[in-house]
């Protein structure tokens, strides 16, 4: 059995703390692979480390850090298919929906090539009698990133490229179940100039998370994951002094109302309901259509489109639908909940639950489930299920459906699907979610924009990638200067007056 390493220093390093995790295969069940458990004197040590290369890595200028981005990004191209595959092996992924993990993430490198730009600083003569003022940008020293299960590339990517790119260090804790991909990154990452101690990959639990977040080197956190967890290292990391961007859980809700073209619509809800096995924090698994006609003709239309998807292993061909989820507990959870959404009177449209795959009947496998009926007391609604399951709210009216969206703890995405332009400017103008589609079903923004949702769903002020990122990976210096008048003007031969 295949046993993975740590990234220290631009090689690969053994754990010594003895204590592994299985790295299992979701479609069959089976432990591919043991991922080490770091100690907190690993980890200690991995920072130590990574502070002496970071000093010598922010002096490089800018433009010198883009070029090693650029090479960075050509070599994430070159290597797209295995990439895709260590990211389908151990998260289940499709192939093609795997490669799109690590596009979006590619994209943000390719924003990073653009950092000289980015880190400019600001300047005012004279904003006094002889007085200059100078802003500039400047690293903050060793930054940690915690990254989840569902996207092993993108996610990663979009907390080490702008981290090292304005001239930190990074120690990145990817999660324990999907670790191999981040170890690969960081093999291209050295191979494209990175000087060794930069990028650090450190795996473990709570253990080496607790043991960042106390670590006074590391100047900065960002996590994605699920909410509670969001919100205890938001605070450690606040109480310990440290910048935090923390991103939690969603329950993201697609609005359709009568005027929408309900082909387009149950498309975009299959799309975005059911991808990557529904385990997308920007996945929609809330459909509000308005009135009952609509809900009627919604409904109708969803049926055939969810019995024909096609649930399978990556390796069945680029025509599977999605995969397994990512654990025995992922599946059982779900199962959980669709049993109680039964119980609480929904009606159950279409039961994944008795999927099976010849086989594979030791995978993780749930096929696509819909829900009729819903309301907002059942737990089918309240709780984030990170599955292949659609709920249906049926909501009377626009403002009914508004409400519902905005009630909501979560404030991640959302989406409404019309024909009406005044509609869709009221509801982008009301809502109270980081990020909104208008016929347009996950609305993640591009690459040179900023991703962060709202409520419970993001702990901190910035968000990811974008501008963003290159404000929360850097801090500002303001230098105020004045120069009396020295030299040029010469020797003073007389008996100057005192002033």
């Amino acid at each position: 059995m295949q046993e993975l390493t740590h990234y220290i220093n631009g090689a690969h390093v053994k754990g010594t703390s003895g204590r592994f995790a299985d790295v299992y295969n979701p479609a069959t069940g089976e432990v591919q692979a043991r991922v080490p458990l770091a100690t907190p004197d690993e980890v200690a040590d991995a920072v130590e480390k990574a502070a002496v290369a970071q000093v010598e890595w922010a002096k490089v200028n800018p433009q010198r850090r883009a070029r090693v981005m650029m090479k960075f990004g050509a070599l994430i191209n070159e290597h797209m298919e295995e990439l895709a595959e260590l990211v389908a092996r151990e998260h289940g992924k499709t192939i093609p929906d795997a490669k799109g993990d690590v596009q979006r993430g590619l994209e943000v490198v390719e924003v990073c090539m653009g950092a000289p730009a980015m880190l400019k600083g600001e300047f005012m003569d004279s904003a006094g009698p002889g007085i200059d003022l100078t802003s500039m940008r400047q690293a903050l020293g060793v930054v940690a990133g915690i990254t989840p299960f569902n996207f092993p590339a993108m996610i990663p990517l979009w907390k080490m490229a702008p981290a090292i790119v304005c001239g930190n260090a990074m120690i990145l804790k990817p999660s324990e179940r999907v670790p191999s991909t981040a170890l690969r990154l960081a093999e291209l990452f050295s191979e494209a100039g990175l000087p060794d101690g930069v990028l650090q990959v450190i795996n473990g639990d709570k253990e080496a998370v607790d043991t960042l977040l106390d670590n006074d080197t590391i100047q900065a956190v960002g996590f994605v994951g699920s909410t509670p967890i969001a919100q205890y290292i938001y605070g450690r990391a606040a109480t310990n002094g440290k910048r935090a961007q923390c991103f939690g859980g969603a329950k993201n809700h697609m609005i359709i109302m009568p005027d929408a073209d309900l082909d387009k619509a149950s498309d975009a809800l299959i799309g975005a309901g059911f991808g990557a096995a529904g385990e997308r924090c920007m996945a929609i698994s809330v459909a509000v259509p308005v009135g009952k006609d609509t809900a009627d003709k919604l409904v109708a239309k969803l049926l055939p489109k969810i019995e024909a998807l096609k649930v399978g292993p990556y390796t069945a061909g680029d025509d599977v639908d999605y995969g397994p989820v990512i654990t025995a507990a992922s599946l059982e959870r779900i199962t959980s909940l669709i049993a109680s959404g039964v119980e609480q009177g929904a009606t159950l449209a279409i039961d994944g639950r008795d999927f099976a795959l010849q086989g594979y009947e030791n995978g993780y496998f749930i096929g696509p489930t819909l829900f009729d009926d819903v309301t907002p007391e059942m737990d089918i609604y309240k709780e984030e299920i990170f599955g292949p399951v659609l709920t249906t709210v049926r909501a009377d009216n626009y403002e009914d459906a508004l409400k519902l969206v905005m009630d909501n703890q979560y404030g991640n995405g959302t989406a409404i699907y019309t024909a009406d332009g005044d509609t869709a400017r009221d509801f982008a103008s009301r809502v109270n979610v980081g990020m909104v589609g208008i016929n347009f079903p996950i609305p993640v923004p591009l690459s040179y924009f900023s991703f962060g949702g709202w409520k419970k769903s993001a702990f901190g002020d910035l968000n990811q990638y974008g501008p963003d990122a290159f404000k929360f990976y850097t801090k500002t210096k303001t230098v105020t200067s004045r120069w009396y008048s020295g030299i040029k003007d010469g020797a003073a031969l007389n008996f100057k007056a005192l002033d």
